[in-house]
């Protein structure tokens, strides 16, 4: 099945027992053994649940690998795949990095003797002189969290794979939908589920998928043994979230191709960061592994634009964490989604003050640009 039907029928369509075309919400903790040993293929939902069993099944189908897994949010889902990591392993990652994945790595891994290294990861020859022996793994978002650089999967792959280390790919702004990291050789893909799959900001959730059986073993070991699993209720929101992927995308992109050239001409604003645009430095990669550019755009504002009066100024554009719902959320990542990397590093990379990062939803995009209009016209000092 193509990609449009997959989002409806993958994974597990149905349910036969009754006919249902939803799959149910088995809210249940344990399940009826038959005698010792013996069950249905279900003992206890920390370990499998079938709704989550469902959607584990249809985000692996979807990004090409092999199992899935669902997690209580994005973070205990890179938690878990962290955790294949030992004490005395080094992990390379993007010198813009979503914060929170940052947090987990400098306050909570390092403690146990898990260290990082920090990459600019578009220049693969700054990845290759980071490599040593004890570099177990590397991780990329792209486009990064927020100033939307694009790292060529091909190239780390083929790194990786020379180096026997582990590439794993955060591909929350794009989802399979539009970018398909395993099929170009990632062994790991993580989501935060709470954005564009679920996509109403109804739900918590991260999912992670593994291109082979060992990997699957591996970190279903570690779910059901640090137990940050997904509910059977917000892993059927997820599912229904995931059906109207396609529409939704779709609209996202198309809006925010229209206000990234907006924004480009607007005399308020001094760089606009989104793949879509001819001029940005790494839009021919981005078409080579992707097929959109997603609905996330960043831009900074000039030094004569209060930042804080154009958030407060705005309607229907709501300023708030978070990303990838079907209303356009705007957002200031110095202080908010990475508050928690040290203010030298992000300076260094361009995370200032004036940086905004916009989450463009499904609205019409006429009403969007009257809004961010109003919102200059009353932030010029």
């Amino acid at each position: 099945m193509r990609i449009n039907s997959l989002l409806i029928h993958g994974g597990i369509d149905g349910d036969e027992l009754t006919g249902a075309v939803n799959i149910p919400i088995y809210q249940t903790s344990t399940y009826k053994q038959e005698s010792l040993g013996e069950t249905k293929g279900f003992e206890y939902s920390r370990t499998g649940n079938p709704t989550r069993y469902a959607l584990e099944s249809l985000i692996a189908e979807l990004e090409g690998g092999k199992r899935g897994f669902a997690f209580a949010s994005g973070m205990a889902a890179i938690t878990a795949v962290l955790s294949l990591l030992k004490s005395g392993d080094k992990i390379i990652i993007p010198n813009n990095l979503y914060g929170g994945t940052f947090r987990v790595l400098d306050k909570v891994f390092k403690n146990y003797g898990v260290d990082y290294i920090i990459v600019d990861t578009t220049d693969i020859k700054k990845i290759k002189a980071a490599v040593d022996n004890e570099v177990k793994a590397i991780f990329i978002e792209t486009p990064t969290n927020p100033l939307m650089d694009i790292t060529d999967i091909r190239f780390v792959v083929d790194l990786a794979k020379r180096n026997g280390i582990l590439t794993i790919v955060d591909n929350t702004f794009m989802t399979p939908y539009l970018q398909k990291p395993i099929e170009l050789g990632a062994d790991i893909v993580v989501h935060s589920a709470t954005k564009y799959l679920g996509g109403h900001s109804d739900l918590v959730a991260g999912l992670v998928v593994v291109k082979d059986e060992e990997l699957g073993e591996k970190l279903h070991f570690i779910q059901n043994s640090t137990g940050g699993v997904l509910g059977p209720f917000d892993s059927f929101l997820l599912i229904r979230g995931i059906k109207t992927l396609g529409v939704r995308m779709d609209r996202h992109n198309n809006n925010a191709i229209i206000l990234a050239e907006f924004l480009k001409e607007r005399h308020e604003v001094e760089s606009v960061y989104y793949p879509g645009l001819l001029n940005h430095k790494f839009h021919e990669v981005h078409k080579s592994q992707a097929q959109g550019f997603g609905g996330i755009i960043s831009f900074k504002l000039k030094e004569e634009v209060d930042y804080k009066v154009f958030f407060k100024t705005l309607k229907v554009i709501t300023l708030g964490e978070s990303l990838g719902g079907v209303e356009s959320l705007v957002c200031h990542p110095a202080s908010m989604t990475h508050g928690s990397i040290p203010k030298d590093i992000r300076d260094k990379v361009g995370i200032t003050d004036n940086l905004i990062r916009l989450s463009v939803g499904i609205e019409d995009v006429e009403d969007l640009k009257e809004d961010l209009v109003n919102g200059f016209n009353m932030a010029v000092r």
